[in-house]
């Protein structure tokens, strides 16, 4: 009678953005998780994973499966990061654009024959639309500052990275040979 090897296998599903999801099976790949399906989800896609249970070294890879995802994590935040102060910044200069865009029109309406209040209401309506227009150059300029300072920081942070997964795929490499 054969003896049958029996693997045994521990599974897992990890939700990811769309535009991680290569780089999201690279990492899990890198500490033994073999992809055996993706599905779309709301908020991207969602892996399905399988490794098995009695894997060599598990408690290292273990370890260095959670500092690789702490780290995946800080870039997509540093990613983040590069657009949401001037994200912020330009919604509320955005809004009160608009607001001073409002001002010179209710000004122009309502103070019906005040030749100063209808000019008035021109004046500041014009500021209004001007303001709206400079809203996106600043935007832009905001979010090259912000790229510009961050980029170090997170090329930085993806070396780490691929530092951690170069350890983990030699872990699983070490065994194997």
């Amino acid at each position: 009678m054969q003896e049958k090897d029996h693997v045994s296998y521990e599974y897992r599903t990890v939700s990811v953005k769309a535009k991680d999801k290569t780089r999201a099976m690279d990492l899990y790949e890198a500490f033994g998780w073999e992809v055996t399906g993706t599905s779309p989800a709301l908020d991207g896609v969602t892996l399905s994973l399988k490794r098995d249970r009695h894997i060599p070294h598990k408690q290292e890879l273990v370890k260095l499966e959670r500092q690789a995802e702490d780290t995946f994590v800080c870039i997509g935040g540093l990613e983040r990061a590069k657009t949401q102060g001037a994200s912020i910044f330009c919604c509320i200069f955005g809004c009160i654009a608009a607001l001073v865009l409002g001002g010179g029109m209710s000004l122009t309406l309502l103070a019906e024959g005040s030749i100063p209040a209808f000019v008035g209401g021109i004046v500041l309506g014009m500021i209004g639309i001007v303001l709206c227009g400079v809203n996106y150059p600043i935007y832009k300029r905001l979010a090259s500052k912000k790229t510009k300072a961050l980029l170090p920081v997170i090329d930085e942070t993806e070396e780490k990275l691929a530092n951690i997964l170069e350890r983990g795929s030699d872990l699983l490499a070490s065994e194997r040979i």
